[in-house]
């Protein structure tokens, strides 16, 4: 399935069942993208967060730094800011709480971006109106 069809399956803000099948897809991409950058399709990746990022669910910050991570084309087509769906200082907050390593290294990756300016006038609602003016 590509970028294409994944949208006008799931659209931008799926909820529910359709929010399950996103994160079973991103971790297959993830899977195959770590196995050897370009077997997964990092388009496809950037638009499963994408759609997490507008569910702002905490569990799935996570899921989209593993994306994110999953090789150097997936750190650069997948922006920081997909982590934050539910601002910068609650995903702080969130990556703070949790000792393990990936997530304490999305935290300083957070921090750094912040500190270079990349969340200067960020907000979810913003960046989700960036996204749908991309995606139509």
């Amino acid at each position: 399935m590509d970028e294409d069809q994944w949208l006008l399956r799931h659209g931008l803000h799926p909820d529910g069942a359709g929010l399950d099948e996103v994160r079973v897809l991103l971790r297959e991409q993830i899977r195959l993208e770590r196995g050897s950058q370009g077997h997964g399709d990092t388009i496809l990746m950037k638009l499963c967060c994408v759609q997490l990022f507008h569910a702002a669910v905490p569990d799935d910050v996570l899921l989209i730094w593993k994306a994110k991570t999953a090789s150097f084309d997936a750190f650069c087509s997948i922006d920081v800011q997909l982590l934050c769906g539910g601002g910068l200082e609650w995903t702080k907050a969130y990556l703070a709480a949790h000792p393990e390593q990936e997530s304490q290294a999305a935290l300083a990756r957070l921090l750094d971006c912040e500190e270079a300016g990349d969340f200067d006038d960020f907000s979810p609602a913003e960046r989700s109106a960036m996204y749908a003016a991309y995606y139509v």
